[in-house]
């Protein structure tokens, strides 16, 4: 038989090469670990706790997030929630923007029957949210290095105490919404004394916008009073 009458699907060189997997594909598909499985479930945990997904589905994912064998199980197990997993390759949702300039942002910080502190000289990201259920919380940003001329802050306080103690001559901007809670911002009583050699410099600009419900968010000035009797 001439090659003219081989049947066009049959013809060797018309055959198509199978397609390697891509890396982010293989990403997907690799085996977990057991301490990957237990941090997706603190995610979880941490979105129930915050109100994102009832008990039962908490439950549910649990059940479906123990069994899961790959990465993209896990992916499609937290898609829907802010800090979870998300699928290699993908570009990162855009933050809130304020004044129209994209904010950069930090890691949620979400408690839950515990406490957390940012104190001393530690890197303030231009936008940090805050989600804390019967915990404490404590942001103080005194003596922290900041790289932006205006922050961020959201909080969400419920059954929870939160503190934000900001420079003196910072600009707090206030956005509240207590709902059987309380925001309230407060005067340091006793003034840190100003260098007399420092470079004046135009003051911080914090935007904290802030819902207690049945919780207390409190904005203080100035240095902890340790710090400024010199105990510190």
């Amino acid at each position: 038989m001439a090659q003219d009458d081989v049947p066009q699907e049959n013809r060797p060189q018309d055959a198509v090469p199978a397609q390697a997997p891509t890396g982010d594909e293989l990403a997907m598909r690799r085996r977990v670990s057991d301490l990957e499985r237990e941090g997706v479930a603190d995610v979880l945990r941490e979105a129930a706790g915050e109100g994102r997904l009832s008990y039962a589905e908490l439950e549910e994912r649990l059940e479906t997030l123990y069994a899961s064998k790959t990465y993209g199980e896990l992916v499609e197990l937290t898609a829907d929630l802010p800090n979870g997993l998300q699928a290699p390759g993908t570009q990162p949702a855009a933050s809130p923007q304020h004044g129209g300039a994209l904010l950069e942002s930090g890691p949620v910080i979400n408690v839950f029957l515990s406490d957390t502190k940012r104190m001393g000289n530690w890197l303030v990201p231009q936008r940090q949210e805050v989600n804390a259920v019967l915990g404490d919380v404590t942001l103080d940003y005194t003596e922290a290095q900041i790289p932006y001329d205006e922050i961020q802050v959201d909080v969400k306080s419920i059954l929870a105490d939160v503190k934000i103690r900001v420079p003196q001559n910072a600009i707090v901007l206030l956005d509240s919404n207590p709902i059987l809670g309380s925001v309230s911002e407060q005067e340091a009583g006793l003034k840190a004394v100003p260098d007399p050699n420092a470079q004046p410099a135009a003051p911080l600009r914090i935007h904290i916008r802030g819902t207690a419900i049945l919780g207390e968010i409190k904005i203080k000035r100035g240095p902890r009073l340790s710090k400024r009797l010199g105990l510190t």
